[in-house]
């Protein structure tokens, strides 16, 4: 009898697994279809926890068939945990109310997970005294959770993707189930060949789901994008697509785009020859972010530069970079020249470790819509490069759009200068991302100085597809900002306002 009671806890420990995991698992995709990573963990485990809360007061509703009712509640926790990737992509791409099915699976499987724990508890009545009965079915929940969150974290995530962690950890609350439902089978007096006819359509469910998870997953993610997927890889960090249209390739980053190979140059050439042409020492170079290998592709156009240290926190990214044949070709291997040094480490923690010094540090991160990514656009993360360059070095970051997302491009600007960096605007339409923007800084030079440097008769120096002469006065021209930006505040660790701004653009110009 006492076998019985442990089955009753493997099944409690069961649940704590994949319901933390599952919490974790629709928190991401919420951060990759919705955006703001930190509000939608917390809307997702809010309303989790909230409806435990309501399946636990419903429980006390159940008077018979206790054992019956936590084996369905069991089998349809996993058949939820499993599908419910293959759900949100499935509909993600046919509509913009998203959110309501992420927030309605956590809903449900909340539910199960609250309705579980008291019926648990009330079988192991027999077994054990209250005290000891109420301590040890919540350890084990609790105890299962911890297992859960560090193996999606350091395994599911990163090892067997969203889709693959789903099925496996759901797996977990069916074979509990199962254990359960053998331990008592003999006593069963009614509703075994129910039971057992439901246990085996939740075999055929899952069975099904995960030949055809893929296809459906696809299917979904395709009616997202306009072209043919031909890449699809999610990492711990982030979910990285890239289709394709005749020769051409275009590369998002948790459904933004990050760059085409039709246009990539009318990004880059920008980015990078300004910042070149006015750094008169620029043997060593520093990109944060930037893993496809573009931007090295301009550098390495300088025979003077030396060495050119990429510091992208995603192996994924990079690995794109190196070995994607599309974007190998695409980028000329810039990733495998003998100047190039490749780190997968947190660029703010790199810049506040490191103990180098560098001429030109490039910042080509995507726009910084999240908590996550907001502590590389602000003071403190820029006072560090300032500290890192040498007396005459310059800085250039990627800021989103000036004319759609005007008060977030300001608030980079202002934050820069607060960083002691004298700063100078620059933007270029990009067909392929609309109007562009950048933030040049400087150690040395004035905005004057720098804008005579790029009006000098042989810039540029390299050979460039569309960048001349003539363009610097375009790149350098804005006119009035599409939004006010008279109350922009600077964006800080303690005050992080650019995602806010971020996510509040005016992209509806566009």
């Amino acid at each position: 009898m006492k076998l019985r009671s442990y089955f009753l806890k493997t099944a409690i420990f069961a649940t704590g697994i994949s319901g933390i995991v599952s919490e974790f698992i629709l928190s991401t995709l919420a951060s990759y279809f919705i955006g703001d990573t930190i509000v939608q963990w917390t809307i997702v485990l809010s309303v989790m926890l909230f409806t435990m809360g309501i399946g636990s007061q419903l429980s006390r509703y159940i008077k018979g068939n206790v054992l019956q009712t936590f084996l369905l509640i069991e089998f349809g926790l996993s058949v939820l945990i499993c599908i419910s990737p293959l759900v949100v992509y499935s509909i993600a791409g046919y509509t913009q109310y998203i959110h309501i099915v992420v927030y309605g699976l956590s809903a449900l499987i909340g539910l199960c997970i609250g309705f579980e724990i008291p019926l648990v508890t009330r079988l192991n009545e027999e077994f054990e005294d209250i005290n000891t009965n109420v301590s040890s079915v919540l350890s084990w929940d609790y105890v299962g959770s911890l297992v859960g969150g560090l193996a999606f974290a350091f395994w599911g995530l990163p090892h067997l993707g969203i889709k693959n962690t789903a099925f496996l950890f759901g797996l977990l609350n069916f074979l509990a189930a199962t254990l359960l439902l053998l331990s008592y089978w003999k006593e069963q007096k009614q509703n075994k060949s129910w039971i057992l006819g439901i246990g085996v359509l939740v075999v055929f469910i899952l069975g099904f789901g995960f030949l055809k998870s893929d296809q459906i997953m696809l299917y979904g993610e395709q009616n997202r994008y306009k072209d043919k997927i031909v890449f699809v890889k999610e990492s711990k960090y982030q979910k990285i697509v890239i289709t394709t249209w005749l020769d051409s390739y275009w590369l998002y980053i948790n459904g933004n785009l990050q760059l085409s190979t039709i246009d990539e140059f009318l990004y880059h050439e920008p980015m990078i020859h300004p910042i070149m042409q006015i750094s008169k020492e620029r043997k060593d170079i520093l990109i944060i972010g930037g893993g496809d290998g573009f931007n090295v592709k301009e550098l390495l156009k300088y025979d003077d530069v030396e060495s050119i240290t990429i510091v992208d926190l995603d192996p994924e990214m990079t690995s794109i970079g190196k070995g994607y044949l599309p974007v190998v070709l695409a980028n000329d291997s810039s990733l495998h020249n003998a100047r190039v040094r490749v780190l997968n480490e947190d660029g703010f923690v790199y810049v506040q470790n490191t103990k180098d010094f560098y001429d030109v540090i490039i910042v080509d991160l995507p726009d910084a819509k999240g908590v996550d990514l907001n502590k590389l656009y602000t003071r403190e993360f820029y006072a560090m490069a300032h500290l890192h360059l040498r007396p005459n070095g310059h800085i250039i970051t990627q800021a989103g759009s000036p004319y759609y997302a005007t008060r977030a491009y300001e608030c980079i600007n202002k934050t820069m200068k607060s960083s002691g960096f004298e700063t100078l605007k620059l933007h270029n339409q990009i067909p392929s991302m609309g109007e562009w923007g950048w933030i040049l800084g400087s150690k040395r030079f004035t905005v004057e100085e720098m804008t005579h440097l790029l009006h000098d008769p042989d810039f540029p120096k390299v050979n460039t597809r569309w960048l001349n002469l003539e363009s610097v006065d375009m790149m350098l021209s804005f006119g009035k900002p599409l939004a006010d930006t008279s109350e922009i505040k600077i964006n800080t660790i303690n005050d992080p306002v650019l995602y806010r701004y971020q996510l509040n653009a005016n992209w509806d110009l566009y």
